[in-house]
């Protein structure tokens, strides 16, 4: 019996290949999305959404928010992967809690997604929107907490609102139907793969 239960422990820290495979993947794909910038004043708009969030749909809640750990650590050491640079001082950056926001989004929205073995459009875009509200509001909250309390650069909600909401919002939206879209298409090759 005691043989069975290590086993079972065993079985479940496994991750195959082609899990470790994909998951290198998204690491690279976030990194590739935070250089295509539109620029918009004070945040600018990126891809890593997108990524961040197709990594929690196709790899599932686990392994998604590990190739976006493992995003983040590497820019984090040193690497110049995020939009603006690298480094362990990142953390001081205003903009560091979106990339927080990121990783725990991804797991929430590849956790209730994948909860069904075929999703609905609806239910795949119900995920993101719920992740998306995550991004939001832990960027904000750090941005806020960060420019008054940390770098003294002061900033007020309505500006906090309008330059880290309303300006960049539109664009995430966006991406949360394209997302959606070619979740819904790929999920038969995501079987196939068995990238979870």
């Amino acid at each position: 019996m005691e043989n069975q239960k290590i086993d079972i422990i065993q079985n479940n820290r496994k991750i195959s290949t082609h899990q470790l495979i994909f998951c290198a993947i998204f690491t690279a794909l976030i990194t590739l999305g935070a250089f295509i910038k539109v620029p918009i004043p004070v945040l600018p708009f990126t891809l890593q959404f997108l990524f961040t969030t197709m990594a929690g749909l196709i790899l599932g809640g686990k392994m998604g928010a590990y190739s976006v750990l493992m995003y983040i650590l590497l820019g984090l050491i040193g690497l110049p992967i995020f939009s603006e640079g690298g480094g362990i001082g990142y953390i001081f950056k205003p903009s560091f809690g979106y990339l927080i926001g990121f990783y725990i989004a991804s797991y929430v929205t590849g956790k209730i997604v994948n909860k069904k073995s075929n999703p609905t459009f609806t239910g795949i875009l119900s995920g993101n929107f719920i992740g998306l509200a995550i991004v939001y509001g832990i960027g904000m909250i750090y941005y806020y907490i960060i420019c008054n309390y940390v770098i003294n650069t002061p900033i007020g909600l309505w500006p906090l609102f309008l330059y880290c909401f309303i300006l960049a919002v539109p664009g995430d939206i966006l991406l949360c139907l394209l997302s959606a879209h070619l979740y819904k298409r790929i999920i038969p090759a995501i079987k196939k793969f068995n990238v979870r």
